[in-house]
């Protein structure tokens, strides 16, 4: 860690500047490689997880996915505006609404899959094999 400065307080060496360097890192990787897909990193992670579960009412979706009901309310209408998800009633339970992915919607997670392994392997680059494993099973313990 780094040496604290007069106050006692270094922010270069505290986890959550750290973090959010981090997670900048990751998000401008993440945007340069979707950019001509206009897809931000919440959309992906609502259209994957919609590709990998099927049909999930909009508060499932925000749960699996980590974001909250303000936030996945405006991914889900934006998504829904492009046509890459549709709401429809629950076949279960008809006064519940679930979402799903159209057919354009499948197309583009389908064909993004390459560059979402891409953009995980850009943003680990600087660490090795052993340190990127251990990295990933530290940040799920904190998660």
């Amino acid at each position: 860690m780094a040496e604290p400065g007069e106050a006692g307080y270094a922010l270069e060496a505290q986890v959550g500047h750290l973090l959010r360097r981090a997670h900048q890192r990751a998000t401008a990787i993440f945007l340069a490689a979707m950019q001509e897909h206009q897809v931000t990193p919440t959309q992906w992670a609502a259209l994957a997880k919609l590709r990998e579960e099927g049909s999930l009412s909009q508060n499932h979706l925000g749960r699996l996915t980590a974001m909250d009901p303000a936030t996945i309310q405006g991914v889900s209408r934006r998504l829904i505006a492009r046509k890459l998800v549709c709401r429809q009633a629950d076949p279960d339970d008809r006064r519940r609404a679930v979402l799903r992915l159209t057919e354009a919607g499948e197309r583009l997670v389908d064909g993004l899959y390459g560059a979402a392994f891409g953009i995980s392997q850009d943003t680990l680059a600087p660490l090795s094999e052993t340190e990127r494993e251990t990295f990933l099973s530290m940040l799920r313990r904190l998660s």
